[in-house]
């Protein structure tokens, strides 16, 4: 009996267990993670395990005649064009849901810290001027961040984790969400408040179509004289071109983004916030790094080639195709 065609554009290379699983259950076509790549391997694949570094695009898609499961080791799915996929009745599979797999997956919460301690402490123009040969020690002043007051855009998983860890570092943590928060220690409020009277804002919730641009000029405006705007969410929650005003003209005093509106452009350098940032030391950013340690991916490469050999074989999937397009 023929094996089902999988086409691979993730790197499984540190996690073998993952490997073994997807080998295990199919005949497995390891491809760069290119859309030139994927428009030749797609043709005679019935599963695609993705990599977040391509979009696939409605165009890919319809490349795949065959194709009937995309699998996505992540929870945000904006790397694949969902109602495409829709439209052709492709299951799309993810871990979203997975929140018992997640909740032992702490990269991203672990990410953010290092982000808001980068932007208080100025740990990259530190850096800087060290390679410089500079001991810049009273240049280069920053702010402590116990007592001041960490504020919590969605509190599910990951703003959970954020807000233990704030606590533990002395904050007063108040959280937005649109359910109860149920934190021991933390306020829930409005966005309005939150907006008011975080000094440091962390964004948590997942992209929709209702909360893009959530951030944009005017909740900007409103947050307090030299606040600092941490996201590690989707780069398309924040108006990038208000955060840039907001960075040279106040009120924010920085910015730690692992993530930017535009990620797979090609000419990713001449992208506004990267420009920004060659020449600004108040905006830090990393390269959508939250979930890359070797713990993490192991343990969500394993997960999801499991759910997709199991899906291709007969298991139903938690639900339907596309499931939770917001």
């Amino acid at each position: 009996m023929n094996q089902p065609v999988i086409v691979c554009a993730a790197d499984l290379s540190s996690a073998p267990q993952a490997r073994d699983k997807l080998e295990g259950g199919g005949d497995v076509r390891y491809v760069p993670a290119t859309a030139e790549a994927l428009a030749e391997a797609l043709a005679n694949a019935d599963a695609y395990f993705a990599a977040l570094q391509v979009v696939l695009t409605a165009e890919l898609i319809e490349k795949a005649p065959r194709l009937r499961a995309i699998a996505t080791p992540s929870t945000g799915r904006d790397h694949i064009d969902l109602e495409a996929a829709r439209r052709r009745g492709i299951a799309v599979l993810s871990l979203k849901d997975d929140r018992e797999l997640l909740d032992r997956i702490t990269s991203t919460a672990e990410l953010t810290w290092a982000l808001i301690l980068a932007c208080a402490r100025r740990f990259p123009e530190a850096f800087d001027a060290i390679h410089q040969g500079q001991w810049a020690r009273d240049l280069l002043r920053g702010h402590q961040i116990a007592y001041q007051t960490l504020g919590i855009l969605g509190c599910g998983r990951l703003g959970s984790m954020v807000a233990r860890y704030g606590q533990a570092f002395r904050m007063k943590v108040l959280g937005c969400d649109q359910r109860q928060i149920g934190i021991a220690g933390v306020e829930q409020v409005s966005f309005e408040r939150l907006l008011r009277e975080s000094d440091i804002l962390s964004v948590h919730v997942h992209l929709t179509q209702e909360n893009r641009r959530l951030i944009d000029g005017e909740a900007l405006a409103k947050m307090k004289p030299g606040a600092i705007l941490i996201n590690t969410s989707r780069g398309a929650i924040i108006d990038e071109a208000a955060l840039i005003d907001a960075l040279e003209n106040g009120p924010l005093a920085a910015a730690g983004l692992d993530v930017i509106e535009g990620e797979w452009r090609e000419d990713i350098a001449d992208h506004p916030l990267i420009r920004y940032a060659r020449s600004h030391g108040n905006l830090v950013i990393t390269p959508h790094v939250g979930g890359v340690t070797y713990e993490a991916q192991a343990m969500a490469f394993s997960a999801t080639a499991g759910k997709l050999v199991d899906y291709l074989h007969g298991a139903q999937p938690d639900s339907r195709p596309c499931a939770g397009l917001q």
